[in-house]
């Protein structure tokens, strides 16, 4: 301690706050850095015209139809956005989720209309039946009233593809049946679209986070039908107990294909995202999901925290723990505080 205390220099010779002490200074030695490049707005688009639905469980957030969600991406354009996700809401839903990769379904439909009016904009599609189908879980069931995993494969991969030939530019199966991966790359490649990505919900975990989300796309699982199936998605969406587990998934995605990796949600699994990081040279796409995004609103709505500075915390965050993209409601706003 003497000799420290006889150091040429006032004590302490190290502080750590010389570089904390303007707003310059913060950014030039920031060990992370959100950029806008990095943000994926999700959208929800249902049939019909001129319709801007507000979601209530999701304040600020609408379900649009084709012509309205056009109006919207422009603005988003315009905030510098330049990346999207779609979620479907079909009119018509069966057990076989039939609207799901009609030739004129919603999706596809959209698709071809935003490519039409912005070509530079990245079309990402959701990949699964669960909006389409009249039980909402996301395969098809069996005569056993069980998810069949198998029988769900050929239908998503015709998902895949009929949003690709609508004109999308990546798709992101979110559906944790196994083995979906190497089915649609296999499909798409046969068909010619051996250039497309694919990023893989690759560990989607059973969260209570998903609540406003299941409103807002109307796909929660049906509690009032017929078969005996669990009226939750626990069978296959994974564990929010597991860390290892996410691991084995991941590597079997990036074997079957995937381009890019997505842990979901993000806020409560960023442990696992770091450890992805840690095992896995290939890029990481974290959902910051509904929950997240309605508890944020909720907050700041009652004056309990500042919304802007909440949000850049968590996608900084998000950025700290791996991820190299992120999917989030908040997107367009962020685009406008960052």
């Amino acid at each position: 301690m003497s000799d420290i205390l006889n150091y040429p220099g006032k004590f302490p010779a190290v502080r750590m706050r010389r570089l904390r002490q303007t707003e310059k200074l913060r950014k030039l030695i920031a060990e992370n850095k959100v950029h806008r490049d990095q943000l994926i707005m999700p959208y929800f688009v249902r049939e019909g015209e001129g319709i801007a639905e507000p979601i209530e469980s999701m304040p600020g957030q609408y379900r649009f139809s084709s012509d309205k969600l056009v109006e919207e991406i422009k603005t988003l354009q315009e905030a510098g956005g330049s990346s999207i996700l779609l979620f479907g809401i079909p009119d018509k839903k069966d057990s076989k989720a039939s609207s799901a990769y009609a030739r004129e379904g919603i999706i596809q439909k959209t698709v071809s209309l935003i490519k039409e009016k912005f070509p530079e904009i990245l079309v990402i599609t959701d990949v699964c039946l669960c909006a389409y189908t009249s039980h909402g879980h996301c395969g098809v069931i069996n005569k056993k009233g069980k998810i069949d995993n198998d029988g769900s494969l050929e239908l998503l991969a015709e998902v895949a593809l009929s949003h690709v030939r609508s004109g999308a530019d990546m798709v992101a199966p979110s559906d944790m049946m196994d083995g979906r991966i190497g089915f649609i790359r296999t499909l798409l490649d046969q068909d010619g679209f051996s250039q497309i990505p694919i990023m893989s919900y690759s560990a989607k975990y059973a969260s209570a986070f998903y609540g406003p989300f299941r409103d807002a796309a109307r796909s929660a699982p049906e509690k009032d039908i017929d078969f005996k199936i669990p009226h939750d998605r626990k069978t296959y969406q994974m564990d929010p107990a597991n860390q290892d587990e996410a691991l084995r998934e991941i590597a079997l995605d990036i074997e079957e294909g995937a381009d890019i990796v997505m842990v979901k949600p993000a806020l409560a699994y960023l442990d696992v995202i770091q450890r992805v990081r840690a095992q896995f040279q290939v890029p990481i796409a974290a959902y910051s999901v509904s929950g997240e995004y309605a508890m944020i609103k909720a907050a700041a709505q009652k004056g309990w925290l500042d919304e802007r500075m909440a949000v850049l915390e968590k996608l900084s965050s998000i950025v700290r723990a791996g991820a190299r993209c992120v999917i989030t409601y908040h997107a367009k706003e962020a685009l406008d505080w960052l």
